[in-house]
Formats: C-alpha cells, structure tokens, sequence
C-alpha cells in the first residue's frame, strides 16, 4: 500500500521564496514566487499525495500542523538559508505524529546528508542528487535499505548511504507537474515582476552543459548532462495547461538554459507557435538572431538572461562560458525583434573591483534589458565557488547566507573590496539602472496601456522602496 505522503515546502520568512523552483532562496527586491516543480514532481508519482507550499500561499504552522495527523510520509524541501528552520519544522512534525517518517530533498541535503542527518533524529532519510524515483520507492513501502539514492540512520543509529541512483534518461517517463499545480496549489500566488501574471512554469529538461561556478542546481542534482523531454511531450502538457487552466496567460521553461540545444529550441518553437501559445525562457546570452527569429515566431515573449557581469576576465573566472561583445550582439538582436529581456547580474564574483562594478553598471545601462536583477554573489555549499571561497578565505564557510528576515547578506570578502562595499553597491546598481528618464519614461508607458500593469507597478513600486530600506537596515 503506498504511504499517504505530504511533500511540503515549510512556512518561513514573510515573502521569502524558498520553493523548490526558486535558484536562490531568498527575499527579492519584488516579492515573486516560483513554483515548487521539484516537489511537484516526485508529488505526481505518488497516488494520493498532497502538496503544500506554504511561503506562496501565506500558511503559518498553525495553518498546516493538523495535516501530519493522517500521513505516513512527509517529504520536506530545505535550502542552504531554510535547512534551520526546516529542521524545527520536522520536529514539530514528530512531535504531533510519532509514527511519521520524514525526509529531506534539496540540494543542501544532495551534497551534506551526514551533515543533514545529524542535525535531528527528527530526520529519518535524506535524498541524495535526482530524487524523484527515489521518494516514490519510498513511498511504495520499500525497506529503506534496499533504495538507491538515500542516506538513511539503521535501527542500530548509524548513519548508512546507500548506493547512488542512476540519472533519470527517459525524461518522458516522468509524469506532467501541471496538474498537480491545479490539484493543489493557487496559481495566482505565483508571479514575478517580469513575467504576465498568472503563469505557470515547468521544464522541458535537466541539467545544464554550462559549467558556471556558482550555478546550485547543474552541481548538486541536476547534472552537467542536459537531458531532455521529447516535443510532443512538452506539447502535450502545454495543452493541458491551455485546456484546464485557461486563465494562464504564460508559460515559462524553466530549463537551466533550454537555448543550449538550438535544432531543439527552434522545433519547439514552431510547435508552440501553432498552439498561439505565449511563452518565455531562461537563454545564455549567444542565441544566434536565425534561432531568435524563430522563437519570436512560435511566439517567446520574453527571455531570462544571466548576464553575470560586464567584464570579460570575470565572466572566465566563473566559468561562463560568454564573450560580452556576442552579449551585446544578442541583446541588441532581441531588441530588433521585440523580445522582452529580464537581465541578471552579479555582484562580488571572483576578480570583483571596484572597477569592475562600475564597468558592470554602464554594460547593464548599455544593453539597457527591460528589467534586472542584481544579486550578491552566494557561496553555496556543493558549487565550485564554495570550494574556492573557502580555500581562498574569501568567506567562512558558514551557511549564513542571509539576515534574520530573509534578505540576502554579502558572504565574500576580498582584500582589496570589503563585504560591505559589495553590499552597497547593489543599491546603487538599482538606482542607477532604474532612475534613468528613459527607463522611467518606458516603465511609465507600460503602465499607460494597461491598467492591471499600472497596478501591479505601482505595487512593485512600494516593494522595491521597502526593499531599499530593508537593506540600510541590514548594512
């Protein structure tokens, strides 16, 4: 008899996105959450499985401790910034029901299941890399001993890892997330500032070729092997999606870089044209103008670029795999053919100066992307940087990677650019991006054509103050 399983996403910080689709898990300038796909997925193996994301949808403790008095199984995911709030989550979780078994995903546990184990008896397993088979043979009833892929504490106490399991390579034998969204979630308590609200967003493959030094989820469970869904499966759940949850007005594919493979991109494109589909995705900034074309075509509205940095010699230290100039080139390609740009950049990476940030600065004011992000570089355990951060002594190899109310710290030090420039210089990235005429001027018109944007601006707007002023109290 399969377990009765809850995969739950724990309650935290107020607007803080800890979701397992979240890259980095944090408080952003503008509140935005993503959906919870890796929890969605193993959710859609398990018969009779619940799903709760309790950050998006405002739930309290309260709110969702009666819901351990009837399961067998708890499926919690944790992060780097969660993973202490997440173990008094399963304490409580115990503590109501003795008889529940609980384990951990995420990349946190991926890289540090002792360190996971240990830190609770509250812990029964954690899932090592790929996980989503992993829980369902959990689920199914299986001895603990017998499944790959898990670290687990024996009857005796000790801590046992068990063999790893294999990547999943048959991306098509996993189950559609979407209807496990329309199950159990409210999809309107998803959104981003750069995306049409409400959408929904899933992948179409895993791993990531790119080998980028700080990138979390390519190191730690997704892999280095871009593995992907066939089309007409991505296509079938695209019309699903436009079938049961018609009032979605995008999807966003959240592949680490669904861009890499371009016969690929540019197939699906046309399929997606002839749904009317609008759709964005994540690309790296070297998407040649043929492949863009297309893509416009078979109608992508906006793309998600990791820009990282303005300066070449930095963008190799990280392992990019970019030469600016063919950035510059593409963003000015995706100007021409009206695609939307959400720009990232990064702040603190290996080879910062205080030159280099300004060089970044003006690059961003250059290419002038429709929005941006600016994050502060984040040393998480399991990446490359992490390694050489702490080799290096640029940090302290602790796991605060954020202030007590979710807003993300500077963690790396250099002699020569202290942690706190480094801070600072992120507000003033903003400011110097944003309060421009034209940027003002293009934002203003946007809001213009349509009322539900005014609105939602002008919300972002208080946002983005308070995140400010968030961050002069955290300094």
């Amino acid at each position: 008899m399969t377990l009765r399983t809850l995969f739950l996403q724990a309650p935290s910080f107020d607007g803080y996105d800890g979701g397992a689709g979240a890259r980095y898990q944090m408080k952003r300038e503008v509140k935005s959450f993503w959906y919870p796909t890796w929890l969605a997925q193993p959710a859609a193996l398990v018969e009779g499985s619940k799903l709760i994301d309790a950050p998006a949808h405002d739930l309290s403790w309260d709110d969702i401790k009666h819901e351990a008095d009837d399961r067998d199984l708890v499926i919690l995911h944790t992060s780097t910034p969660s993973f202490r709030q997440d173990i008094r989550t399963a304490e409580l979780l115990k503590a109501r029901n003795p008889k529940l078994t609980i384990g951990l995903i995420g990349a946190k546990v991926a890289v540090e299941p002792t360190v996971a184990l240990e830190a609770s008896p509250a812990i029964d397993f954690v899932c090592r890399n790929e996980f989503d088979f992993t829980v369902k043979d959990v689920a199914d009833g299986l001895p603990l001993g017998g499944i790959d892929g898990i670290s687990y504490r024996d009857a005796a106490g000790e801590i046992v890892h068990n063999r790893d399991r294999a990547v999943i390579e048959d991306m098509d034998s996993l189950p559609f997330v979407s209807p496990i969204y329309k199950r159990d979630l409210t999809i309107k308590k998803y959104f981003g500032g750069y995306l049409l609200h409400p959408y929904v967003s899933f992948y179409t493959g895993r791993g990531c070729k790119s080998r980028c030094t700080f990138c979390l989820w390519p190191q730690t469970v997704g892999g280095h092997n871009y593995r992907t869904r066939s089309i007409a499966h991505v296509i079938e759940e695209v019309k699903y999606v436009q079938r049961e949850m018609p009032e979605v007005k995008e999807i966003f594919f959240d592949d680490d870089t669904l861009t890499d493979n371009l016969p690929r991109i540019e197939e699906l494109s046309v399929e997606l044209g002839r749904l009317g589909v609008v759709w964005s995705c994540n690309a790296k900034a070297n998407v040649p103008r043929k492949t863009l074309e297309i893509m416009k075509k078979g109608g992508c509205r906006l793309l998600l670029v990791g820009y990282e940095s303005g300066n070449q010699k930095i963008l190799h230290n990280i392992k990019k795999g970019l030469r600016v100039d063919v950035a510059r080139q593409f963003t000015k390609d995706c100007h021409d053919l009206g695609i939307v740009i959400h720009g990232t950049f990064i702040l603190g990476l290996p080879g910062e100066t205080e030159e280099t940030i300004e060089e970044t600065i003006n690059y961003a004011k250059e290419i002038d992307p429709h929005t941006i992000q600016v994050s502060l570089a984040a040393p998480y355990p399991g990446t490359f940087l992490y390694k050489q951060a702490t080799e290096n002594g640029w940090f302290d190899g602790s796991d605060h990677l954020l202030t007590d109310g979710g807003t993300q710290i500077a963690q790396l030090s250099y002699p020569h650019l202290p942690a706190s420039l480094i801070f600072d210089k992120v507000e003033e990235f903003y400011r110097r991006f944003y309060f421009r005429p034209s940027k003002i001027g293009s934002i203003v018109w946007e809001m213009v054509r349509d009322w539900d944007m005014m609105k939602r601006r002008l919300r972002e707007g208080v946002e983005f103050f308070d995140f400010l002023r968030r961050r002069k109290q955290a300094a």
